[in-house]
């Protein structure tokens, strides 16, 4: 059935791979790297085949339930809840199979070469074959209980792979910071299934959406507000966006594919599949759209004051998932342009990051751009890659980040009443802030006078780190023409996220295409005046309140602490006193009756003088009280 029954193969074939790695220890050095990249080679083979099988099946047989191993059988079966193993293949799960498997093989290739000297390379493949079996997992489930078991997974991936180097502390608990923060987004994701079983509609996807209108508006709301709070946590949408700058820890290739082209993107995808619960909350689909707003905002301002190329990427993701989340929460009119942006984001967004790696790699693993200057001529290559995935990113046309980007600031102008203007603007201010800080990197990085010390000597990376950089910057230049051929991705998606709901903008389109390319213009000239006409000062110069602010990330750690960790802190130590003076009083009470029975003991001495007294004693007693009450009589 037009490639289907690969889903379980696609899965399973990685986690094969990565339990493998694992288990051989350091006998597989040598060679556990490349059967990683083989095992991705796979996946992407099985991949295309669904996709390519889907394209020519009819379309009225699109889409399949593939259940493993055996149908029928229930994989949780308690009381009412019964869960079978299925996946489901369908126009969404398969193009999130193809860019998580196509991205994926690409960043396998560059970490061979990349990750060359490190002594761990083959536990570092390991993680990321398990993290690609995890991702490709989340999207191909068939019900929220399958889906939680990736979504866990890709957290425990990422926790790995960001701490990574481990020897570093800063670098550990940049990893503990990314999985704390995640756990708190997955409390959401299990009070929505939660709520959903107590419904009676079962944790399938199939039941689910399709008695979505049934739940109630109340109901749905709270699902609704659930499934994005877990969102948040994944995709770093605020107010759960704070691990993700510190998640640069890592390794550049892991950068490029977890925070580039998957795990961030899969809280854009549990929205888009949930759809239905969102349609029938007006209000938490409000929500969504407002969160994904302020996130492109934020993200974008915190863009302009990083020096770090990684950090300055970092942000830049955070604000372009913020698109994504824009769109999702515009309803039916915006769900196919968010999964359009996420596609092409994850080409130029992972030939950015790789880009970044590459210029790390020659510049001896230096993060600082007031470093760097003048590697145009140093890295060609570098330099021709990273400048088509900055254009990309621009919205240039017609390069790929114009053909999806645009859709969704043309989208959020639609609507009614004051709506249209706050996200409308909010989306093509933050294309005019995306155009600064990109272009400041890209000066900074590549052009103007050489900032480096005389003892460095950038050179290319090897044929395995330029390849995929060439690739990917191919897709930049290409895939969002592409993916509007035909039908386009729209059409593709269609029977499972519906036609998109044409409305006129508020704006008239071409005035709306002006006013972007406008913004972004001003945007990349006032980056070449301050990065370029000007010198670059080595040191960073303390800046304004705002300056000093953005390269604090707006205070977002110390938002976290005063209103989360203190009074955490605080709880906790209450609950310990108090649970200290409940077992004090329980202990006490043990002591007592232990002490008495201790001194009763000793009245049991087995002399029988001892007991005559003890009797005749009672007796007496017992005599004067009755006397007593004669008396009183």
């Amino acid at each position: 059935m037009f490639g289907a029954s690969l889903a379980p193969w696609v899965i399973v074939v990685p986690l094969l791979s990565a339990t493998l790695l694992l288990l051989a220890g350091r006998r597989a050095d040598r060679w556990g790297h490349w059967l990683a990249v083989a095992a991705s080679g796979a996946c992407l083979l099985g991949g295309a085949v669904m996709v390519t099988g889907m394209w020519r099946a009819d379309p009225a047989a699109r889409q399949a339930l593939v259940s493993w191993p055996t149908s029928g059988v229930a994989w949780i079966s308690a009381g009412d809840l019964r869960v079978p193993l299925e996946l489901r293949v369908d126009q969404l799960s398969v193009t999130f199979v193809l860019l998580v498997t196509f991205v994926g093989f690409l960043i396998h290739l560059y970490s061979v070469s990349y990750m060359a000297h490190d002594p761990d390379r083959r536990r570092f493949f390991a993680y990321l074959n398990l993290f690609v079996a995890a991702m490709l997992l989340l999207v191909l489930s068939d019900s929220f209980v399958l889906l939680f078991v990736g979504w866990e997974g890709v957290g425990l991936a990422s926790y790995l792979l960001i701490g990574f180097w481990d020897r570093v502390p800063a670098n550990a608990t940049a990893g503990k910071k990314a999985f704390v923060m995640n756990r708190i987004g997955d409390m959401g994701l299990l009070a929505a299934m939660a709520l959903l079983f107590a419904q009676g509609h079962g944790l399938g996807f199939g039941p689910v959406l399709a008695g979505a209108s049934g739940l109630g508006e109340g109901t749905a709301t709270a699902v609704g507000l659930c499934l994005l709070l877990a969102a948040c946590g994944k995709s770093a949408q605020v107010p759960l966006q704070a691990w993700l700058g510190d998640a640069m820890a890592g390794p550049t290739p892991v950068s490029a594919l977890i925070h580039a082209a998957t795990m961030v993107t899969a809280g854009v995808y549990l929205v888009v599949r949930s759809h239905a619960i969102f349609e029938a909350a007006p209000a938490a689909q409000l929500v969504v759209a407002i969160v994904g707003a302020i996130t492109l905002l934020y993200g974008a301002v915190v863009g302009c004051a990083k020096d770090d190329i990684k950090k300055t990427l970092a942000a830049s993701t955070m604000s372009q998932i913020g698109y994504m989340m824009l769109a999702a929460g515009l309803g039916p009119i915006g769900y196919a342009f968010a999964i359009f942006h996420l596609v092409t984001h994850g080409f130029f967004k992972a030939g950015l990051f790789l880009g970044a790696g590459s210029v790390m790699h020659a510049m001896g693993d230096s993060t600082d751009m007031r470093r760097f200057g003048g590697l145009s001529r140093l890295l060609p290559v570098t330099y021709v890659t990273m400048g088509l995935g900055w254009l990309a990113i621009l919205g240039i046309p017609p390069l790929s980040g114009f053909w999806s980007k645009d859709r969704i600031i043309e989208a959020a102008f639609t609507g009614v009443g004051l709506r249209p203007w706050v996200f409308g603007l909010a989306a093509l201010l933050g294309a005019g802030v995306t155009a600064f800080y990109m272009t400041r990197l890209f000066f900074m990085t590549f052009l103007g006078r050489r900032r480096f010390d005389d003892d460095v000597h950038p050179a290319e990376g090897s044929w395995l780190m330029r390849l995929p950089m060439i690739i990917l910057a191919a897709g930049s230049v290409a895939l969002g023409w592409l993916l509007t051929l035909g039908g386009g991705i729209t059409g593709w998606l269609a029977p499972v996220l519906g036609e998109p709901q044409h409305q006129e903008p508020v704006i008239a389109a071409p005035a709306l295409l002006a006013a972007t390319l406008t913004l972004v213009l001003l945007g990349g000239l006032l980056a070449w005046w301050r990065y370029l006409r000007s010198a670059v000062p080595v040191e960073a110069p303390p800046g304004n309140l705002a300056v000093r602010a953005a390269r604090a990330d707006l205070y977002q750690d110390n938002f976290n602490e005063t209103l989360v960790a203190v009074p955490g802190r605080w709880l906790t130590r209450g609950l310990v006193r108090s649970e200290r003076g409940v077992d004090g009083a329980f202990g006490g009470l043990g002591r007592g009756v232990a002490g008495a029975g201790e001194r009763l003991r000793r009245v049991q001495n087995g002399y029988v003088r001892t007991y005559a007294a003890t009797a005749i004693g009672g007796l007496l007693v017992l005599t004067a009280i009755v006397l007593s009450l004669i008396g009183r009589g």
